[in-house]
């Protein structure tokens, strides 16, 4: 299926504008109306030299959520699908578009699907999350997620935001600029969306289910893949590889996106070089590296210039995992490859068979603990900063939080008296911010506080700092256990806010990807220990730092952020290492209505599911 055939737009063109005037005029009587069609020449030539409109357009998707028999590895399974696609079908759009995206639900589970770093201005009910902004869309149910994108360009994504499926419910999501507006580099000769995933023999819904069950960890994936194929360096797979065929001597640009459930990823073009240019759909400082780290819930562009003469070689394209946690990790190595497409005198002179048998080069990927690596790549982020992309970071904060995230524990369950598999046979694995684990509520949040009936659903009062202070990346307490609970932060409109998030050493260091929704947010700094309020702010960058959605908390460190909370509307935070978010390393911002119209969450539409 073509993933643009679901596509259904009507776009207002430049040819529309035209009409034949001087055969109007000509057909004309009067010098009165002659001198009219003069005048509405001369606008028409002054608008159509005007570049396009700042407006955008509507487009309709219509996305079905139905079961597809796959193979990967010799192994076949019946998976959810978006279309029958996997991954899904890439969406495309422009700043400033109105998305109506039409999710049909056809398979047993329920679903629910978020549009990852589009900000949702006003529009909190499309944003996706199951029982924070929407109750999940039931089996033969549907619902419209319509929102516009205001002021964002670039490579986001899309995934179910429901238990484990996004790790077959996921797809790319390309806002290009307004027409007319060019990248702040040179155009590429072709665009490509490299998407990294995770595959399972298994189904993740009962892997999570019997890990949840046992309070144990759950089981690693078989392989990870690009564009959902996991390339030759796995079992029966050399079929299911992704090829990339360029042409000398012409740069593409790569839209890299980490889909995986569990794992940060090293990823390298074997004798190649990138220039990074873009992070989380926002332009950033370019700088060239032959090596990305990206974390699940990241977005990359790199620019690609290929070799200028035709190579007779090929080239992996490699992704593995960067890990710092104590847990299992699916220990293995993804490879699409890069090949170079033969010039005519190139074919003269070489026969199919000589290219196939060409010498195949592989990357050197940072070991899989480098977190120097990590730590160098992420302070080479800095953020445009131009005069069309400007970085607006609050200068002046309105409210400061401090937040612990990291691991912890549940007493078992002993109802059936049996034992747990998580640190002791006496607990389960349990994961938090500022030491409460939240508990997912049967009621949608963003409902339950629109419509006034929030008592009972969640508690307005998260801690603005640990309740207990303790050494936070030194020796772990002896009380490892969590409180649980719905605890949501409420803001005021407008609210300009520092949020310092501290990882602990409580059941080890481990780097966590934090992803916020509802907003990009500025990372002002970063370190490792514990994070010194007297000192530390001195050295925070305020000019020029990264703008993203989702940032790596460093392993054993701390990282500062800071944002506006202009958007009205209830924004989930969570870890984007799926077993932490099931373990309950989340929580949600309740951000208050402003007192102009247009600083007010919308209503809710009429075809929102219900609970």
């Amino acid at each position: 299926m073509n993933p643009q055939s679901t596509a259904k737009h009507k776009q207002i063109t430049e040819a529309e504008y035209s009409v034949n005037l001087p055969a109007l005029i000509k057909a004309s009587g009067s010098k009165l109306t002659q001198m009219a069609f003069q005048l509405l020449l001369a606008i028409f030539s002054f608008v159509l030299l005007l570049p396009q409109p700042a407006f955008g357009i509507t487009r309709h998707y219509t996305l079905e959520i139905k079961m597809q028999n796959v193979t990967r590895l010799c192994h076949t399974k019946s998976l959810v699908s978006v279309n029958g696609q996997f991954p899904g079908p890439k969406l495309i759009a422009r700043e400033g578009d109105q998305l109506l995206i039409k999710v049909v639900n056809q398979v047993p589970n329920n679903i629910s699907i978020h549009w990852h770093g589009i900000r949702q201005l006003r529009s909190g009910w499309a944003d996706g999350p199951a029982y924070i902004t929407q109750c999940p869309i039931q089996t033969g149910q549907s619902y419209v997620y319509n929102y516009t994108i205001v002021g964002q360009r670039g490579t986001l994504f899309y995934h179910a935001h429901i238990s484990w499926l996004r790790a077959t419910v996921y797809g790319p999501l390309i806002i290009l600029p307004k027409r007319g507006v060019p990248y702040p580099f040179a155009k590429p000769h072709k665009e490509v969306p490299m998407i990294f995933g995770e595959w399972f023999n298994a189904d993740p819904e009962a892997i999570i289910r019997q890990a949840t069950q046992t309070g144990g960890g759950p089981n690693v994936s078989d392989a990870y893949t690009i564009n959902g194929l996991p390339g030759p360096l796995y079992n029966c797979s050399a079929k299911d590889t992704f090829r990339l065929r360029v042409k000398p001597g012409k740069t593409y640009l790569l839209r890299l996106i980490n889909a995986a459930l569990n794992d940060e990823l090293f990823f390298s073009i074997a004798n190649h070089t990138v220039t990074v240019v873009e992070a989380d759909a926002i332009y950033v400082k370019p700088f060239e590296t032959d090596t990305i780290l990206i974390a699940p819930g990241q977005t990359t562009n790199v620019l690609l210039k290929t070799k200028p003469s035709y190579p007779s070689a090929s080239f992996f394209m490699s992704a593995r995992p960067y890990v710092t946690g104590q847990g299992t990790f699916d220990n293995s190595t993804v490879a699409g490859i890069l090949e170079y497409e033969p010039s005519k005198q190139t074919k003269d002179a070489h026969s199919r068979t000589n290219i196939k048998n060409h010498q195949v080069f592989k990357p050197t990927l940072p070991a899989l603990n480098d977190t120097n690596f990590a730590t160098k790549f992420s302070n080479k982020l800095r953020s445009l900063n131009s005069k069309n992309f400007p970085a607006n970071v609050p200068l002046n904060v309105d409210r400061k939080f401090f937040f612990t995230v990291g691991l912890g524990t549940n007493p078992c369950n002993h109802k059936n008296n049996q034992t747990c598999q998580g640190p002791t046979n006496t607990t389960m694995f349990a994961a938090s911010i500022s030491n409460i684990s939240f508990t997912m509520p049967t009621k949608a949040l963003l409902q339950s506080h629109y419509s006034g009936q929030s008592h009972g659903v969640y508690s307005p009062k998260f801690p603005w700092s640990p309740i207990v202070p303790f050494n936070y990346t030194g020796t772990p307490p002896n009380n490892t256990m969590v409180s649980n609970g719905t605890n949501l932060m409420v803001l005021p409109y407008n609210t300009s806010v520092e949020l310092v998030m501290q990882d602990t050493s409580i059941l080890g260091a481990e780097s966590h990807p934090l992803h916020l929704h509802g907003f990009n947010f500025f990372v002002v700094g970063q370190g490792f220990g514990n994070f010194d309020p007297n000192k530390d702010p001195k050295n925070f960058n305020l000019v020029d730092p990264i703008e993203r959605n989702t940032i790596g908390v460093p392993s054993g460190g701390w990282a500062a952020i800071r944002f506006l909370a202009d958007n009205p509307g209830v924004w989930f935070m969570h870890c984007h290492l799926e077993v932490h978010t099931s373990w309950g390393l989340r929580m949600a911002w309740l951000v208050l209505d402003g007192d102009k119209p247009d600083q007010k969450l919308l209503p809710p539409p009429a075809d929102l599911p219900k609970c």
